[in-house]
């Protein structure tokens, strides 16, 4: 019955040994709290010409978040989905649909690095090109209560990512936690949101001269 829009904020999205800072003017709504859904999380989400930067901040934990770079799909962390050609009524996604996941652990002979990739998404018509190990930059840091983390998605690594062309994308975010649940752009998982792009949202790639 709703379809979400939000905006991404274009910003230069310098990345340094520590990550990336985002201004809160990039912060992103999760409405999944119109469902009771939990908010736990600080998610900012920005564009640039070379991607699509983020920084996210998860407050209130207890234990450690669960992360295996075996076992992707069920771990926890920032998992989000973008079509670059926002097709909104698609139920399968095509090439230019992507589902992403940055943890803030799970990597390295002791699991304690912070790790990316990107998942096929269930389905799907068609996939978007392979990316190299190491292409999606990441930079996580723990706290007692939780962590901040910090990634980067190339352009490259977006098929049909053009946002001279293609301002419109559609978007769905959700930050996945064992202890404290699933922090939700819209829906949440007792809908097929993580293989059907129609249960997306919308975002519009505004641009610092509009």
């Amino acid at each position: 019955m709703f379809r979400f829009e939000l905006n991404l904020q274009e910003n230069p999205c310098t990345w340094s040994s520590k990550g990336l800072k985002l201004p809160p003017e990039c912060r992103l709504p999760s409405l999944g709290a119109l469902g009771d859904r939990p908010v736990f999380a600080d998610v900012r989400m920005a564009w640039c010409k070379a991607g699509i930067g983020l920084q996210i901040s998860v407050n209130g934990k207890r234990q450690l978040p669960w992360c295996r770079d075996s076992r992707l799909e069920d771990s926890d962390g920032f998992h989000f989905w973008i079509d670059t050609r926002c097709s909104p009524l698609i139920h399968r996604a095509t090439q230019y649909c992507h589902r992403f996941l940055f943890m803030p652990a799970g990597g390295g002979p002791k699991r304690e690095h912070a790790t990316a990739a990107m998942i096929p998404i269930n389905r799907a018509r068609l996939h978007p090109k392979a990316i190299s190990p190491g292409q999606l930059k990441i930079v996580g840091l723990p706290r007692h209560d939780g962590y901040e983390m910090s990634g980067f998605v190339p352009a490259d690594a977006m098929t049909g990512f053009d946002p001279s062309d293609q301002p419109r994308v559609s978007l769905y975010f959700a930050v996945i936690d064992r202890e404290l649940g699933w922090q939700t752009m819209a829906l949440g998982p007792e809908y097929p949101v993580i293989e059907d792009p129609s249960l997306w949202g919308e975002a519009v790639l505004v641009s610092t001269k509009d």
